[in-house]
C-alpha cells in the first residue's frame, strides 16, 4: 500500500500529482506524470486540460479511491484497463482486459486509409467499401466510419472478448461487424472492396513484449502473428484483401519495423500488387506498407 500524506483524499492536488508521478516513475511507468493526472482526471470526472487547471489554481482535492487506482498502475496494470477509456484519433474508445489497446501507432494507418478515400472521392466514389481485417477494439472501422463521408465500413473479428468490446465502439457509427477469421472472411464482399485496411497481430512466436502492460495483459490472441517471424498472420491478411479488393483497390497494413524490408518484397513479388510502398509512422519507423491491386 502506497503511504503517501499527499495522496490522502482530500489532499491538495499539486502536491499529490508530484507525489503520484513519483511513484510511477519508481514503478518504471513510462510516462508518469501524465498518468497521474490521467488517473485523477477520470475519477474527478475532468478532461486533462480541466485537471491540470483545477491543479494550478487549487480548486479540487484528492478523491476517495486514488492510492488503490495509483497502486494498480504502479503494478503496471494498463492505464485503459483502470479508466475503461482509450483515446484514438477523434474518438473515445471503450476498452478492457480481453482486447488489444489501440496505439497512436495505427492513428496513423488509418491516415493514410483516409487520404486515400479523399482521392476516391476525387474520382468519383461517394461510398466507399471499406473492409477492417482484426479489428480487435474496432478502432480502425470505428474511426474510418467516423471519418469518412458515406463509407461503407465491414470489420471482422475472431476473438469473442474482442468482439464484446468492438460492438460497444463501432455500433455508433454503423460498421458491420462480423465475428470470423481474417484468413477467409467475407467472401460475399470479393473483388468488390475500394480499400482493406490491417493490423494483425505480428510479434514472432518466441518474441516477448518488453512492458509489462503489454506481456502481461494484452490478449496473446492479439499479438502473435504465428511462426518464427510472426508473419503467417499478416500473410494472410495480404492474401484475403488480395481476394477482396477490386482491381485498383488499396491495401494498407501495420506491422513491425523489422518485418517491412521483408514484406515489401514479398508483396512486390506477388502477382497481385503494384506500387508496393513502405510508410513511417510519427516516430520515423517503418510502421506499414501499403499496395495497390492489379
Amino acid at each position: 500500500m502506497i503511504d503517501d500524506d499527499a495522496l490522502v483524499t482530500g489532499a491538495p492536488l499539486a502536491p499529490a500529482v508530484r507525489a503520484a508521478a513519483a511513484v510511477l516513475a519508481e514503478a518504471g511507468v513510462p510516462s508518469p506524470r501524465r498518468d497521474a493526472e490521467l488517473l485523477l482526471a477520470h475519477l474527478l470526472g475532468l478532461d486533462l486540460k480541466e485537471l491540470q487547471h483545477a491543479v494550478l489554481m487549487g480548486t479540487r482535492v484528492v478523491p476517495d479511491g486514488f492510492v488503490e487506482f495509483l497502486a494498480q498502475r504502479a503494478e503496471r496494470i494498463p492505464l485503459q484497463h483502470l479508466t475503461g477509456v482509450a483515446y484514438f484519433r477523434q474518438l473515445e474508445l471503450s476498452v478492457g482486459p480481453g482486447v488489444f489497446i489501440p496505439r497512436p501507432e495505427t492513428e496513423t494507418v488509418v491516415q493514410w486509409a483516409v487520404d486515400r478515400c479523399a482521392e476516391l472521392r476525387t474520382g468519383g466514389v461517394l461510398e466507399p467499401l471499406l473492409v477492417d481485417l482484426g479489428t480487435g477494439s474496432g478502432a480502425i472501422a470505428a474511426s474510418l466510419a467516423h471519418e469518412v463521408p458515406g463509407a461503407r465500413v465491414h470489420a471482422v473479428e475472431l476473438s469473442p472478448l474482442a468482439i464484446a468490446w468492438a460492438e460497444r465502439n463501432t455500433r455508433p457509427h454503423g460498421v458491420e461487424l462480423h465475428t470470423g477469421d481474417l484468413r477467409d472472411a467475407l467472401p460475399e464482399l470479393d473483388g468488390l472492396v475500394d480499400v482493406v485496411v490491417s493490423n494483425p497481430p505480428y510479434i514472432p512466436s518466441e518474441a516477448v513484449p518488453r512492458e509489462p502492460e503489454v506481456a502481461e495483459h494484452d490478449p496473446r490472441m492479439a499479438l502473435y502473428g504465428g511462426g518464427a517471424d510472426g508473419m503467417e498472420l499478416p500473410l494472410a491478411a495480404a492474401a484475403s484483401a488480395a481476394r477482396l479488393l477490386r482491381a485498383g483497390g488499396y491495401f494498407i497494413m501495420e506491422h513491425a519495423e523489422v518485418q517491412a524490408p521483408w514484406l515489401s518484397v514479398r508483396l512486390g513479388q506477388d502477382g497481385s500488387w503494384t506500387d508496393v510502398t513502405t510508410h513511417q509512422d510519427l516516430n520515423g519507423k517503418d510502421r506499414a506498407t501499403s499496395a495497390r491491386r492489379v
